[in-house]
């Protein structure tokens, strides 16, 4: 409807209204993908979204993918996520099976599971295809899923070389004159088959059996008759249909560079699947270290208490998800075990939630908490130090280091903002072609798109202590100072868009960008340590000088841009922008450092202390 400029939804004169929740349901789930803005307008990726038939995370994953070159890769995890689980429930209880199928199962989540599934299946397809059916059967994988998840990802490739998202020229190239006669041949023969198989179709017979075969999961032509006379014995249908309608040379090329992705494309793509199932996150439950494997429990924001899909990777192995090698224990003395630091705290970003006897989480994978969070959040809080921050309003994370906090969530604001408008320029820029149009936005480079996906990497590996944990209710409604009067506030140009921030009506800080409120949380320390600015010393030109933890953030961000070497007096007139005047601040020529500053009487002495 967004996209038809039909007007608000709410008010549009429908026959039979639906509920007027499940309006606010859709646009606030739509928002918390991306798709819409804070005014409900229809972002670049929304307008897209809406043209592409699929479900929004499945389209998220494949317009990220495309955009860094994992478009192989996501196709084949986004049509595997798309279809019913293809592992059988007779083969979860089978030990002959499980262990068939352990070589192929990835402790970074189901999606990769099924990656490794489905590659391994066109590998056997495209050698052995008679026994494709065997290889199934004896790994507790139903055939069936594998033959809808190619076909799903034959759908979605024609989907993206449709909308300019994917080159047509990727197919793979003709050969020879004999390759071409030999592969009509084939085809030829194929179709031979196929229509042998559906002339005879009406004379078999379907036979009722006093007893299941002990194979299980058999389709119509394993219970068919005999077959008909000229057919050939031993034919799977199945397998016929797929060869006509798949290039099973692209399936196995593709197949085989799966199995070549480095290590770090992994993690790239893992970070993509994040990005696409955002916002339905899960947390670990604190004490599922001391747990059994069965009682392992996860909290998403709207369920408590959600339990690991038994077909799930993380459910005979959830020890991969606890944070391990605790790094700080409590630092002030009041947190508890549970609440000790670690570098390695993990969310999981599940496809469904699945609610029957119990609310079971389905096709998981696990991602860092701290980078995922600072990357992906609509909704981000801090104190004045920025060593406390609430994500989404339900996850709290507490850094032990303030300046490593500072620095990280300063690189944070810049990789999203650089990802955003390299995805927005490259969307307006297909949209152009599409539309042949003269093109405005400069289209993204590849070697752009290879310095943001390795500053992302880089970002991604950073180990920092922090503790994760999830907020109780009470916390929650008394977490925000609330409204403030604040008579200044801020000047900050160059970074946020606005060149002074103006306080949050409801949170009370300051509002800096549409996702981040700075010093909007309720604290225990003095409130008048957090107005002061602290003395620093920038890496990057040397400048030293009182800032307050928000004024660094945006330094660091705008200073590496600037050249290393600036004109003579660039730290001074840094210094001046970056200080807001105020009545009480004074010019101080400091005869120790031989600097000049505007300085509070108070920011005086403390000046001076520090030369003592």
């Amino acid at each position: 409807m967004k996209s038809m400029s039909v007007g608000d939804p709410r008010t549009f004169p429908f026959i039979e209204p639906p509920p007027p929740a499940s309006l606010e349901t859709a646009i606030l789930y739509l928002r918390d993908q991306g798709a819409l803005d804070s005014s409900e307008a229809l972002t670049p990726i929304g307008s897209l979204l809406a043209q592409l038939p699929v479900d929004v995370v499945i389209g998220k994953m494949l317009i990220l993918g495309s955009m860094f070159s994992l478009v192989e890769p996501v196709l084949t995890i986004a049509a595997a996520l798309s279809v019913q689980s293809p592992f059988t429930r007779s083969a979860q209880s089978s030990p002959e099976c499980a262990a068939a199928r352990r070589p192929l199962e990835s402790d970074q989540g189901d999606p990769f599971t099924l990656f490794n599934v489905f590659n391994a299946w066109v590998q056997v397809k495209s050698e052995r295809s008679r026994n494709s059916r065997k290889w199934c059967r004896r790994r507790g994988i139903e055939e069936h899923r594998l033959y809808e998840m190619a076909n799903l990802r034959r759908q979605f490739k024609e989907l993206l070389e449709d909308h300019g998202l994917l080159a047509g020229a990727q197919a793979a190239q003709v050969g020879d004159s004999y390759s071409r006669l030999q592969q009509r041949r084939e085809r030829r023969a194929l179709h031979q088959l196929k229509r042998q198989h559906e002339e005879g179709a009406g004379c078999r017979r379907k036979v009722l059996r006093l007893q299941e075969e002990q194979d299980g999961g058999s389709s119509d032509e394993d219970r068919a008759g005999p077959a008909p006379p000229g057919a050939s014995d031993g034919v799977d249908i199945q397998d016929v249909k797929f060869k006509l309608r798949h290039d099973l040379a692209q399936l196995q090329a593709a197949a085989s560079s799966a199995q070549d992705l480095s290590r770090e494309q992994l993690a790239l793509l893992k970070l993509v699947l994040g990005r696409g199932l955002y916002p339905q996150l899960a947390v670990p439950d604190a004490f599922n270290s001391s747990r059994k494997d069965s009682d392992q429990i996860f909290h998403t924001q709207a369920k408590q208490g959600a339990v690991l899909h038994p077909t799930c990777v993380f459910a005979g192995s959830p020890e991969v998800l606890h944070a391990q090698e605790l790094e700080a224990s409590n630092c002030d003395g009041s947190r508890d075990d549970k609440d000790k630091m670690s570098s390695k705290h993990q969310l999981l970003s599940f496809v469904s939630l699945l609610e029957t006897n119990k609310p079971y989480l389905v096709n998981c994978v696990r991602i860092p908490a701290l980078q995922s969070l600072l990357l992906f959040s609509r909704s981000l809080d801090t104190n004045g130090d920025c060593s406390r921050l609430v994500a989404d309003g339900w996850l709290e994370l507490q850094l032990a280091d303030s300046e490593s906090a500072i620095r990280l969530l300063a690189a944070s604001l810049r990789l999203r903002a650089r990802w955003e408008s390299a995805l927005d320029r490259q969307l307006a820029h297909q949209a152009q072609q599409q539309l042949e149009e003269e093109e405005e936005d400069t289209p993204v480079s590849p070697k752009e798109v290879a310095t943001l996906s390795k500053e992302l990497l880089q970002f991604t590996a950073s180990k920092i202590p922090y503790s994760l944990r999830r907020l109780t209710g009470l916390e929650v409604q008394n977490m925000y100072v609330g409204p403030q009067t604040i008579p200044a506030t801020p000047h900050l140009p160059g970074l946020f868009g606005s060149s002074t921030l103006s306080p949050h009506p409801t949170k009370g800080g300051y509002a800096v960008t549409d996702f981040l409120t700075y010093n909007c949380l309720t604290n225990d320390t003095d409130l008048y340590s957090d107005c002061l600015r602290t003395f620093w010393t920038c890496p990057h030109c040397g400048l030293h000088a009182p800032l307050t933890p928000l004024e660094r953030i945006a330094h660091e961000n705008t200073c590496p841009q600037a050249p290393q070497d600036g004109p003579p007096g660039a730290e001074e007139a840094a210094l001046e922008t970056l200080q807001k005047t105020s009545v009480l601040q004074r010019p101080y020529h400091c005869e120790a450092c031989g600097k000049d500053f505007l300085f509070t009487p108070t920011e005086v002495l403390r000046h001076r202390k520090q030369h003592v």
